[in-house]
């Protein structure tokens, strides 16, 4: 049996745009369908939005993929840069999240549909859905099911990195994320 739910979160991080640090408050709702008849594969896949949200989201800042100048400054004085294919308007954000929230819950819960909007926007709330999502495929952070925020698809292999690893630090692991089995 397929179950509609919501989830609602709230978070704060900033945005880089027409070369100004923001700050901004944002509210999301995810509309979602449950995928799975596993009880726990579900709450499991709601425990990785959780944390996904809290841990990288939050307190983070999203700049245009393209401005290679301003994602140095702000990666250099520490901060956590959130790269996007475009200027960080919410509805590209919340398309974005819809991607990678969806990566790694892994299919077990599918959101459909989001309704988001910042302190930014003036009270205006954006209604999206997974169908406008297409422009976003490919190999991008936001289509990864781990954890990782940083696109890599065109690094360089080191000496040290042609050892070959047994065993993957997974950080789905490491906070008792994993699935209970593999989904077909």
């Amino acid at each position: 049996m397929i179950a509609k739910i919501e989830k609602e979160f709230l978070f704060n991080s900033a945005i880089h745009f027409e070369d100004k640090f923001l700050i901004n408050l944002f509210e999301i709702t995810f509309i979602m369908s449950v995928e799975t008849e596993n009880a726990k594969e579900q709450n499991i896949a709601i425990e990785r939005l959780n944390y996904f949200i809290a841990s990288y989201i939050d307190n983070s800042i999203f700049v245009n993929e393209k401005d290679k100048a301003s994602i140095e400054k702000y990666e250099s004085a520490g901060l956590r840069v959130l790269t996007l294919p475009e200027d960080p308007y919410d509805q590209i954000i919340g398309l974005i999240l819809i991607m990678k929230c969806n990566a790694i819950m892994e299919g077990r819960v599918v959101i459909t549909d989001i309704i988001f909007h910042s302190k930014l926007t003036s009270g205006i709330k954006f209604h999206s859905s997974i169908e406008e999502t297409e422009d976003f495929k490919g190999n991008n952070w936001w289509n990864d099911p781990t954890t990782a925020t940083k696109l890599t698809k065109n690094k360089k292999p080191k000496d040290k990195d042609k050892v070959i690893k047994l065993f993957d630090k997974d950080e789905w692991s490491e906070v008792g994320l994993l699935w209970t089995s593999k989904q077909a």
